[in-house]
């Protein structure tokens, strides 16, 4: 069967630009993303204020890990609001891959922050600077409350987008960070030790970097047009090749066009006409049921052969 010579015939449905499940997922990130920024916004003024007058790095060093989150979610929120314009001409997908590449450059940023606190906690531990124990106690506790209360409000959100999932990672581990911070303050208070203060800077640079390394790989991934996280592509052509008359799968390929959307394109050997608009609705609607896929488009190929074209590959099922 050649990509030229063979008879076929084209389907294409799609369920949307985004389903209300989509939407309501975007809807309630965005309020996080909102109330978030404000809060850690804010806390960043004091913290960093706190870390100068007292001298204490571990204070710095949060500040500058929770900036670098600020940032994070103001690209964040910037992408959502991006991935709702609507598509023309020239971007017929519109601008959903925006939280793709805000999730990706919230990874690099925070690898960044991660460089910097272990290179001055490194340079402060050859000099250790005496630092007040109460004062990092009550500053970091405030921020590991700020922190919690806002790794909550991406708690329902967090499985159905990568944005609001890396918000949370980050400020949960803000608040463990800042927990941390607080049982620092309290040794150094009973004990004097100096050192204590660059030493918990680096286990904070550690806690930013396990949590950023998936965030970072995710979002590579969707930005190669990887298959996203969740989706098994074997079961994706087993469930194309499960219907009826359907005797091959071949160009199968998914691959995610924002944090919270997949699109999935592939071509079914049916030599039958019959049922054709039945089955590309059945299939569509089993897709976005068992595996989130949201935009859906299908060609019908009408002779049992040879996969056509060189695009063909490992996801190729014959049946």
């Amino acid at each position: 069967m050649g990509s030229h010579d063979h008879h076929h015939e084209h389907r294409h449905h799609e369920h949307g630009h985004a389903h209300g499940h989509s939407h309501g997922v975007a809807a309630v990130a965005g309020r996080a993303f909102v109330i978030g920024i404000v809060l850690n916004s804010a806390f960043v003024a004091v913290e960093a204020g706190a870390g100068l007058m007292t001298g204490s790095l571990a204070l710095l060093a949060d500040a500058g890990h929770n900036l670098s989150d600020v940032l994070g979610l103001l690209l964040a929120w910037g992408a959502s609001h991006l991935s709702k314009r609507a598509p023309s001409r020239r971007r017929t997908y519109g601008w959903r891959r925006s939280t793709i590449m805000a999730a990706l450059l919230n990874a690099v940023l925070l690898l960044v922050a991660v460089g910097g606190i272990a290179w001055e906690a490194i340079r402060r531990a050859q000099e250790p600077i005496a630092v007040p124990g109460g004062p990092i106690m009550i500053v970091a506790g405030i921020g590991f409350l700020i922190n919690g209360a806002t790794a909550l409000l991406f708690l329902s959100s967090r499985r159905h987008d990568l944005n609001a999932r890396g918000a949370f990672l980050h400020m949960a581990a803000d608040a463990a960070v800042s927990l941390g911070v607080v049982a620092s303050g309290a040794a150094i208070l009973a004990t004097g030790w100096a050192w204590l203060d660059p030493a918990v800077s680096l286990v904070i640079a550690v806690v930013i970097l396990a949590g950023t390394w998936g965030l970072l790989r995710e979002a590579t991934d969707l930005a190669m047009d990887a298959v996203p996280a969740g989706i098994d592509p074997e079961a994706v052509a087993a469930c194309l090749g499960s219907l009826p008359g359907v005797v091959a799968v071949h160009d199968l390929h998914v691959w995610g066009m924002s944090t919270t959307q997949s699109a999935l394109t592939a071509h079914l050997v049916k030599p039958g006409k019959d049922d054709d608009d039945a089955l590309i609705v059945r299939a569509t609607q089993e897709l976005r049921d068992r595996f989130g896929i949201d935009h859906v488009t299908l060609q019908w190929e009408r002779t049992d052969g040879d996969c056509p074209g060189a695009s063909c590959g490992p996801s190729d099922r014959q049946l």
